[in-house]
């Protein structure tokens, strides 16, 4: 059987930390920011974890099994 191949767009998109949870920016940041608040602004600065089912299938096709 081949190798598997990385899925580019999913590794440029998210990243691993050394415990191996899988780390991802926030939607909703790009555009539209000056009816946002500046709270919910700093809010999109932090990155978020992925939840759990999707973590399993992002690390499968990132190539970090």
């Amino acid at each position: 059987m081949p190798k598997m191949k990385t899925h580019k767009g999913t590794k440029r998109r998210m990243k691993l930390t050394g415990t191996g949870k899988v780390m991802r920016r926030k939607a909703g940041s790009g555009h539209l920011l000056s009816v946002k608040s500046a709270k919910r602004k700093r809010g999109y600065r932090k990155d978020a974890t992925v939840s759990p089912g999707i973590a399993r299938k992002a690390k499968i096709i990132m190539g970090a099994r």
